[in-house]
């Protein structure tokens, strides 16, 4: 370790492991076992890893939560209630879950996490690894409209036939994309993401769709979601999309209008520039020796005492956001049990 440095460490459990993750943090992989947290803990917390030691950054992969340090893992390989000792901060790598009730701090996905108690910061999501962008010899072609993610992700309207159907009408064809192919951009020429067209909090997750989309040179059609609408900063970042006709309007306008596709891309290469993995490496080293460090340095140093105070409020937060969750449902079941009585 850099004797500058306090020793910082990424902890992967090792039951989390698998034998085919790649050591080379650009390179594509996939696996996923339902239950198990698999490839969003390697995107998160892995690849972070092999960039920065790429980099020549000091840190350490580590399969054990270390006695000593700064330590970063995601949220669901730091158990539950384990508590930093006075020795050890805790960066929670947050993803799709709860804050964790200990961890010092937290990073987070999207700018517009609401304030709390617990401290995070925001650092984007790595973009796809091994990114395949579009291939340049498809010209001003616009034919295959795709979706890279997981299918129940996916808003119900926009997975069944009709809308198969509806976009060959428009000359166009449509395709789910398998993960073990959501690095390839090649053949595609622009993408559809929407997970509801109702629903737009999704604060927890992050704008990787957009930026993939940027990285592969394509234009991309999105729905009405907090991630995105955090991103965008004039309408060429992408098409926002509030019902599948609108979809099917963007997808037509683009379709007659070459000239707004080839100024999309264009955008889309300038704002490719933030989530580079060089730039993200760097936002990475900033946040350890600027924010995490100083941080780690205050908490070796604090008295016993204040180390106590700080356990007490992040338990009384516990204990009553666990209060409220469980009155929320109280009141939810006794109304439904009211309206089940009057309409029986």
């Amino acid at each position: 370790m850099n004797s500058s440095l306090p020793p910082i460490y990424f902890f992967y459990p090792k039951d989390a492991w698998h034998e085919d993750m790649p050591m080379v943090a650009d390179q594509y992989w996939y696996y996923h076992v339902e239950g198990k947290v698999t490839f969003g803990m390697y995107s998160s917390i892995i690849q972070t890893y092999l960039h920065l030691k790429e980099a020549g950054f000091p840190c350490e992969l580590v399969t054990k939560i270390p006695a000593e340090g700064i330590i970063i893992a995601h949220r669901r390989s730091f158990p539950f209630h384990l508590r930093p000792n006075s020795k050890q901060l805790f960066v929670c790598y947050k993803a799709n879950y709860d804050f964790h009730p200990y961890a010092q701090l937290h990073i987070v996905l999207n700018p517009q996490e609401p304030k709390s108690v617990y401290t995070h910061q925001f650092i984007p999501h790595w973009r796809q690894t091994g990114l395949i962008p579009r291939d340049a010899a498809r010209g001003d072609r616009f034919e295959n409209i795709a979706y890279f993610g997981l299918p129940w992700n996916l808003a119900p309207e926009l997975r069944g036939e009709q809308w198969q159907n509806q976009l060959k009408e428009l000359g166009l064809s449509w395709r789910i994309v398998e993960p073990e192919h959501w690095n390839d951009y090649r053949d595609i020429d622009a993408v559809v993401a929407v997970r509801d067209f109702k629903r737009q909090d999704f604060t927890h997750k992050p704008a990787l769709k957009l930026y993939n989309a940027w990285h592969a040179h394509i234009p991309a059609v999105l729905g009405r979601e907090n991630p995105f609408q955090a991103e965008r900063q004039n309408d060429l970042d992408y098409i926002e999309v509030i019902s599948p006709e609108q979809t099917l309007l963007a997808l037509k306008r683009l379709r007659d209008d070459s000239e707004l596709r080839r100024a999309m891309v264009e955008r889309g290469k300038i704002r490719a520039e933030a989530t580079k993995p060089a730039q993200l490496t760097q936002e990475w080293q900033g946040f350890l020796k600027e924010v995490a460090v100083p941080t780690y340095q205050r908490w070796r140093s604090a008295p016993e005492l204040k180390h106590n105070i700080y356990f007490l409020r992040r338990y009384i937060v516990l204990r009553l956001r666990e209060l409220q969750e469980r009155g929320g449902k109280q009141l939810l079941d006794e109304w439904l049990s009211r309206k089940s009585k009057a309409t029986s």
